[in-house]
Order: C-alpha cells, then sequence, then structure tokens
C-alpha cells in the first residue's frame, strides 16, 4: 500500500500542536522495547475508541514535554525480537488482531515513525494477553481501572458501523469524485451550495463524512453505502453492493439476467426499483373486454422489500452480497444477519434496525418506512393486488422476504391463506380496524355471496392459534378478529 507522506508530515505538526499528551497521543523520542511498543498499541487502541477516535497514535521522535522534532534512531523495518521482525512479533501477541502500521517520516532531515493504531472496534484490545488503557498520559493495565472499564464496553455497544471509516486522508475535492454529492441535494430537495466548503459542512452533519486528525476528511461506511459513485471504490464495501438475479421459471438453475449495483444505496435507489421492475413478469387481465398486461407486484411493496434489504443487514458479515431475485412467481429478497424482530411480530414491531443511522436518513428521504418495519407497507400493497401476504424466512445468518403471485384464490396453499389471515388481522388491528368477515373477503377478494370461504379460512387461523376471537360470547354474525397476542 502505497504511503501519502505528505498527509503524515502534516499529522506529525497537528499532534505536535497539542498542548499535552493525551489519551490516544503518547511522543517518545528512542524507546525501542518491544513489550513496552506492544503495551502502548493495547492501551492507545482501546483509549482511541474510549474517546471515539478513529486512530491512536504513538510517535517517535518526538520529545514528550516541549514536542520538539529530535529525530530518532527506531527502525521498525530493521527490528527484531529475537529471530521475529518487530511487526510481525506484535501482531502475533495481539487480540483481537488490529492493523497497526509504522510510517517513518523525514521532517527538517530528522526522522519521526508514526505509529498509527486503529481503535478496538467490538472487545478491548489485548497484549499478551493483558489489557491496557491510558490514564491522563499514563498506561495502566484496564482491569485496574473497572470503571473506565465498564465505559468502554458501552462504547462497544453503541458505536454504529456506518460511523467507522471507509476512506481515510481524503481532501475535499476527493470527497466529491468519489461521493454523488449532487444527489444528496436532489433527494433532500435543497440547493446546492456554491462552494465545496458547504457541501462537506453538510456532508459532515449527517456522519457522511469526518474530519481527520490532520485538519483532512475520511469519508464513513454511512457516506460510502448511500452516496458513492461505484461502491467499487471502497475495498471492504464490494459486498455490499445489491444483486439483482432474473431466472427463468420458478428455480435458479437457469438464470437470465445477473447484474450488480455499485451506486451507493440512496444515490442508486430509483435506477435499481426501475430495474427490477422492469424484470418482473406481467400477467394478463381481461377487464370490460380490454386484454390488459400489468406487473404481477405492487411497486410500493417492491420498495419496501429493498429498503428492508439495506437497513435490516448485518453490516460484519463477510462475503454475501444482498440478494433481490426473481421468478416467474415470486419475489425474494434476501439480507445476511437475524431477523431482530419476532417473525409473528413483524407488523407491529415498533422501528428498530441495525444500522439505525442511516435507516434514520433513509427515512428521512422516503425511502424506508417511518411508521414502523416496513412490512405493513408491504401488507398493504399485496392486499391491493389480492396475493399472498410476504413470507419471511431467517435463520442464524440471514433473512429472506418473499412474495408470491398467485392468480386466483384457489390456487393458495392452506398455509398462505392463514399466514395472509393473520398478518392482515394484525396489520388491521394496529390501525383500529375491527376484522369482520367482510374485511377478510375485502382483503381476499372474496365476494358477499362466498363468506364461507372466509369463514373457512377463519376457522383453520383459529385452529393453529393465530388469531382468536375478540368476544367469544359474539354471535356468528358479529364475530370479530385479533391476533393470538392482542
Amino acid at each position: 500500500m502505497s504511503i501519502n507522506k505528505d498527509y503524515y508530515i502534516r499529522l506529525v505538526h497537528q499532534l505536535r500542536s497539542l498542548p499535552d499528551e493525551t489519551e490516544w497521543v503518547e511522543f517518545k523520542v528512542n524507546n525501542e522495547n518491544p513489550d513496552e511498543i506492544g503495551e502502548y498499541i493495547s492501551a492507545l487502541s482501546n483509549s482511541a475508541a474510549l474517546y471515539e477516535k478513529e486512530l491512536g497514535y504513538l510517535l517517535f521522535g518526538i520529545d514528550n514535554k516541549t514536542h520538539e522534532i529530535l529525530g530518532t534512531r527506531f527502525n521498525p523495518s530493521k527490528a527484531k525480537v529475537g529471530d521475529h521482525e518487530l511487526e510481525n512479533w506484535l501482531a502475533t501477541l495481539l487480540r483481537p488482531g488490529i492493523d497497526f502500521r509504522f510510517i517513518p517520516v523525514e521532517i527538517d532531515g530528522k526522522v519521526v515513525v508514526v505509529l498509527e493504531i486503529p481503535s478496538a472496534l467490538s472487545q478491548p484490545t489485548a497484549f499478551k494477553q493483558t489489557e491496557f488503557i491510558r490514564i491522563g498520559s499514563y498506561k495502566k493495565k484496564l482491569k485496574d481501572h473497572p470503571e473506565k472499564e465498564r465505559n468502554l464496553w458501552r462504547v462497544f455497544d453503541i458505536r454504529p458501523y456506518e460511523t467507522e471509516i471507509a476512506v481515510p486522508h481524503v481532501d475535499a475535492m476527493r470527497i466529491t469524485e468519489l461521493l454523488d454529492c449532487g444527489a444528496y441535494y436532489t433527494l433532500m430537495d435543497l440547493p446546492l451550495p456554491r462552494s465545496r466548503d458547504g457541501i462537506i459542512h453538510d456532508m459532515i452533519d449527517h456522519s457522511f463524512v469526518k474530519r481527520m486528525d490532520d485538519g483532512n476528511y475520511a469519508i464513513t461506511n454511512m457516506g460510502a453505502l448511500l452516496f458513492a459513485k461505484d461502491l467499487n471504490q471502497f475495498e471492504h464495501l464490494k459486498n455490499k453492493m445489491i444483486r439483482v438475479i432474473r431466472y427463468r421459471g420458478d428455480g435458479r438453475t437457469n438464470a437470465i439476467r445477473d447484474q450488480f449495483f455499485s451506486k451507493g444505496y440512496a444515490a442508486g435507489f430509483d435506477d435499481l426499483i426501475t430495474y427490477i421492475m422492469s424484470l418482473l413478469p406481467q400477467e394478463e387481465r381481461i377487464e370490460r373486454a380490454l386484454r390488459e398486461e400489468f406487473i404481477m407486484f405492487p411497486e410500493k411493496a417492491v420498495r419496501e422489500m429493498v429498503g428492508n434489504l439495506m437497513v435490516h443487514q448485518d453490516m460484519t458479515a463477510r462475503g454475501q452480497s444482498l440478494m433481490v431475485e426473481i421468478f416467474d412467481s415470486r419475489l425474494e429478497a434476501t439480507n445476511p444477519g437475524r431477523l431482530l424482530a419476532d417473525i409473528d411480530r413483524i407488523i407491529d414491531t415498533a422501528p428498530h434496525a441495525r444500522n439505525e443511522k442511516m435507516a434514520e436518513f433513509l427515512r428521512l428521504i422516503h425511502i424506508c418506512e417511518i411508521r414502523g418495519s416496513g412490512f405493513d407497507r408491504i401488507e398493504e400493497g399485496m392486499c391491493d393486488w389480492k396475493i399472498p401476504a410476504p413470507k419471511v424466512e431467517t435463520a442464524e445468518n440471514y433473512t429472506r422476504t418473499q412474495i408470491i403471485w398467485r392468480d386466483t384464490l384457489s390456487t393458495w396453499t392452506k398455509e398462505e391463506k392463514i399466514r395472509t389471515c393473520y398478518l392482515y388481522t394484525c396489520y388491521c388491528y394496529v390501525n383500529r380496524i375491527p376484522v369482520t368477515n367482510a374485511v377478510l373477503r375485502e382483503r381476499f377478494g372474496v365476494e358477499g355471496k362466498n363468506a364461507a370461504i372466509i369463514s373457512r379460512i377463519t376457522k383453520d387461523a383459529l385452529l393453529q392459534g393465530k388469531i382468536r376471537l375478540f368476544d367469544e360470547s359474539a354471535s356468528l354474525k358479529n364475530r370479530t378478529y385479533v391476533p393470538f397476542w392482542a
């Protein structure tokens, strides 16, 4: 990896300007003790996390009192511990592994070595199985300071993946090269600022961009995922692209289209939905003696499925793409990560997403549902088309939402009828609509003269314990239903 020496020279001067050493910055001159270095990596990594810094720093060649550049004789590329190179030796003793780097730079003819240390992410960084922390400018064992340890674990619990850095060390021009900032202003219905500084200010306000320690910037994961011009430019986010596959038939053996969408989710959402809708099967209907073609799945249901895909994914999962699969009679959307809600409560669950910051912005620009989980909107679309309610499957490492086309109620499976009866009852309950036979007839597209069909469906749903009678003493004609949990 190429090193931007100018960046590190600016960084050294920026850190030297600090009035004192901090919990996340340490100055040394010639301390070459391997164990000391390992302990400082642990301490600075943990302190950086505690103080919400992306990186901690140990600078060799700087006086720790005056911050004067003295230069150092320490050469990390030649340093060894026994027969092992220092960097490899340190890496084997740090848990969990972190991508620390030694960067030597020359300033005014003197060598300064910058040890750049990523902050701890999900657990404290330990060296030789011992965790360290900075107390002021002193290095201490974390276990001896339980209040710091509690606070550190609290940081791990609340620190979102979205605000971690995707690309560090970029200037304002590079940000506008990598991110489609114009799309942000279009989606927000705001005028484009006259200056690049105004754009960067807005990007920082939404946590799409952060200021770095040298005065430059970093693009966050959320900034890249929402507004990247091309996610291929963000190495560790490539697997977050949305893949759309169109199959011939209802199996996966014959894929006829297979495309990845590399634009950020917000910037490319409308193009993605347009593409999916263009691939959906079309059904022929005859109404008023006219033969018409119509798309088999409603767009608002498709939009919610894709929105859910984005905000409910497990961002830490590796090697799994977000997937939209189109078959002749169904549409499936699969994301990595177990569903956070109980499947039986997807309609009434309060808004909750793994990636809440990203979800909040997508709701702001009306890509995601703001009232609940979004499954109620999918069910609304299914109701409009008189087709089965969405089916959700989840396991340890994935969640899949499926919508299925049925041209007549007679082709529905028993499971589809019961699921639709239950989910629509949930939908009506949270919207304070009494569920009667007539209400369910409307959902299933059944005429009044065929009310017995709905009676059989409600009987099956009652027997399976999915719904219950609101009033056990009500006459058959006056029966209303509620979900089993109500």
